[in-house]
This record gives structure tokens, C-alpha cells and sequence, in this order.
């Protein structure tokens, strides 16, 4: 089955759970095939790459990049600033009363962050969890993409729905629980699973001239 990354963390990491995936499930071969190579889509992790992610919630990618935009350049991802700020300097970035209050809790709790990255999938989701504004798809998002967690898939993610049900022929969107139990069979390359199918959603919608 080749080598299995612990961390997906190079290019060399992704070669090497791809070729995992696929014999886990041979029907990712022809995904992986016309996706080409997989993005690594690793980012750095701490209190930044969650405001970014609250700072996400609920509104469409140009907006949330607007947002953030303003954050970073109101010197607002970090905890002591987030603290201090003021209504109207977080209001002014387009943050809602209830992302403030949420950004306020996160300052507020001075996760341990180095803890986190030797902690297990399941202990970084139960800490994150634990914080006001932070659901499971986010906590995921964070294992994945922060921590770069091999073994993590954020079953409620919609365009891993989606792109399930348009490269495999199923005939309706799978729920959050009916995603979970599909991706057992990906362990212990989930994450990979998961690149790989946000490209085929990205693929997907470009043939159907969708940006």
C-alpha cells in the first residue's frame, strides 16, 4: 500500500496518501487523474487561522477575504489586540455583534497552541469545540489545514458533499453522517480524500463555466 504520512505536510506527503487512498478505494484513481497534483492548501496555524475562520462564517470567499483584509490590516488577528479593540473597530471590519463576541471568547481563552499540535484529531476538535463560535467543521478545517492532521475529514463540508455525489453517481447529496461513514474506508489518508475532492468540486464547476 506504500508509505502512509503521519502529517500531510509536502507535496511527497500527498503523492504518498494518494497511492494509499487509491487502494483503499480505487474509484479516487480516475479523480486523481483528472485533477492533476493535489494542492497542499497548508496555512499557518494559532489564533490567526481561527479569527480567519469566524471571520468566515456564514458570508460568501470575497467577503470573508474583504474581512479578514481589514482585521490584518487593523493589526486585529492576534489576542491582546482582539481583547482591547473597541465595538467600532471590529464593527468597521464587518464583523456581526455575535462574531465579536466570538473573536472576544477566542482572545479571551489564550488557547495552548503548541499543545494542540501534538495533540490528537480528537483532543484539538474537543478544545476548539469547547470555545463559543467554533463548531466540528471548523475544528476539522483546523486539523487539517493548520495542523495538517492526515487522518481528518470535515464530513459537514458542502462541496465535499457535492463533489462525493458528482464523482461517484450517487443519486442525492450524502448528509454529514451518510459523508462520515463513507470516508471510514479513507482512513488513514482522509485529508487526502478530502484535497482530492475539493479539487474534483473546483473541476467540476469549471466545466460547467461556474467560478
Amino acid at each position: 500500500m506504500g508509505r502512509v504520512p503521519e502529517r500531510i505536510e509536502t507535496e511527497a506527503d500527498l503523492r504518498d496518501g494518494a497511492g494509499v487512498l487509491v487502494a483503499r478505494d480505487a474509484r479516487f484513481a480516475p479523480i486523481l487523474s483528472a485533477v492533476g497534483p493535489l494542492p497542499l492548501r497548508r496555512r499557518a496555524d494559532g489564533v490567526g487561522a481561527l479569527v480567519a475562520a469566524i471571520a468566515g462564517q456564514q458570508v460568501s470567499t470575497a467577503s470573508a477575504a474583504a474581512i479578514l483584509s481589514r482585521l490584518e490590516a487593523a493589526g486585529l488577528t492576534e489576542e491582546a489586540a482582539l481583547a482591547a479593540a473597541p465595538d467600532a473597530a471590529l464593527r468597521a471590519c464587518g464583523l456581526s455583534r455575535p462574531k465579536m463576541r466570538y473573536l472576544r471568547a477566542l482572545a479571551a481563552a489564550r488557547l495552548d497552541y503548541g499543545a494542540l499540535r501534538a495533540a490528537t484529531t480528537a483532543e484539538v476538535v474537543a478544545a476548539l469545540t469547547a470555545q463559543p463560535g467554533i463548531g466540528r467543521w471548523t475544528a476539522e478545517i483546523y486539523a487539517k489545514l493548520a495542523l495538517g492532521h492526515a487522518d481528518v475529514f470535515a464530513a459537514g463540508d458542502l462541496a465535499l458533499q457535492v463533489a462525493a455525489q458528482r464523482a461517484f453517481g450517487l443519486s442525492a447529496r450524502p448528509s454529514e453522517r451518510e459523508m462520515r461513514a463513507m470516508a471510514e474506508v479513507w482512513s488513514p489518508v482522509r485529508a487526502v480524500a478530502a484535497r482530492a475532492l475539493w479539487a474534483y468540486y473546483r473541476l467540476d464547476r469549471q466545466r460547467e463555466g461556474v467560478l
